[in-house]
């Protein structure tokens, strides 16, 4: 269970930070890249995922939801033409991870499938610069007290401290570094999705468990700030709305509240859509509502294009 994002900062050490980093924000306003270019394709996308690629008559999200990413996808794929080391990059799919820590006195690990893992050839520069890492030092964690913050965890007993980066970070691997993380809610039913707060707390856990994960293999189990801070990705949609993460590991060093935090900038709840109407909305031989997408935004798609081309452009 993943109750919140404001747990999740706790159990992982980080400050949050609303809205993108400038590194990603700057790829999404920029028109010499020409994301805008691509706006009609990924309306196309849209309409490809929520009206044709189906005999139904209304297609339900478990089909629809991974046909709309696959395709945004490979419109993403098109840029690497203009930019070759977009072509250095793997999808990893059923991808599990396990990455164990201790905070305050608590041993705490994440595990599990780690959604679908997009691993490059070299890692995500730093967003955040050595003056602002500095500066979480003066940052208080929220405490929940008189409520334990580990309430809702499932509690095990742990007979082997694992720390297992999956196949994809083995010696020799040449996608060796994790880049971006997409969780697709696509459970029809509403309630075995889910909700967008449980989905954002779920993005940074893992995104934090593959960082550290990585942190591990490189600079071994010492707890220390990284000289060179370990940037992950995290994207989350059901099929319309979408969910927009940049972590930052900054510190191995998690066991107190005191020094240097991780940082994380999410963008939350961002549709992609506002409607999808697959038969028109007739009233005494009127049309209501046509068939067809409806409010359609731009600006979310960039964001999901910008996530891609991160770390390249």
């Amino acid at each position: 269970v993943f109750p919140g994002v404001r747990q999740a900062q706790w159990l992982t050490k980080t400050k949050l930070v609303e809205g993108l980093p400038p590194a990603v924000q700057g790829i999404v306003d920029n028109p010499a890249l020409g994301l805008q270019e691509l706006e009609e394709r990924a309306k196309h996308v849209v309409s490809h995922a929520r009206l044709w690629d189906t005999a139904e008559v209304a297609p339900r999200r478990e089909k629809y939801c991974p046909v709309l990413f696959e395709n945004l996808i490979h419109i993403c794929r098109l840029m690497s033409g203009k930019y070759p080391s977009l072509s250095k990059r793997m999808l990893a799919r059923n991808f599990r991870i396990a990455a164990t820590w201790e905070r305050e006195s608590i041993l705490l690990q994440v595990r599990g499938l780690s959604g679908i893992l997009m691993n490059s050839m070299t890692p995500i520069p730093p967003v955040a610069s050595k003056e602002e890492i500095l500066a979480t030092k003066e940052h208080v964690l929220e405490t929940f007290y008189p409520i334990a913050p580990t309430i809702d965890l499932q509690e095990v007993n742990v007979y082997k401290e694992l720390n297992d980066t999956g196949q994809c970070f083995r010696d020799g691997y040449p996608y060796s570094h994790p880049h971006t993380l997409f969780f697709l809610e696509s459970a029809s039913v509403r309630t075995d999705r889910f909700r967008p707060e449980q989905l954002r707390a779920k993005m940074l856990m893992f995104a934090f468990g593959n960082a550290l994960a990585k942190a591990k293999v490189l600079h071994g189990n010492d707890p220390k700030v990284l000289e060179q801070p370990i940037v992950v990705q995290s994207v989350g949609t059901d099929g319309q709305l979408f969910q927009f993460m940049v972590f930052q590991l900054n510190t191995t060093d998690l066991v107190s509240n005191d020094g240097v935090k991780n940082l994380v900038w999410i963008d939350s709840d961002q549709n992609l859509y506002e409607r999808a109407q697959c038969v028109p909305e007739v009233k005494k031989g009127v049309v209501m509502k046509p068939a067809g997408i409806s409010g359609f935004q731009p600006d979310t798609f960039k964001k999901f294009l910008a996530l891609y081309l991160h770390g390249t452009v």
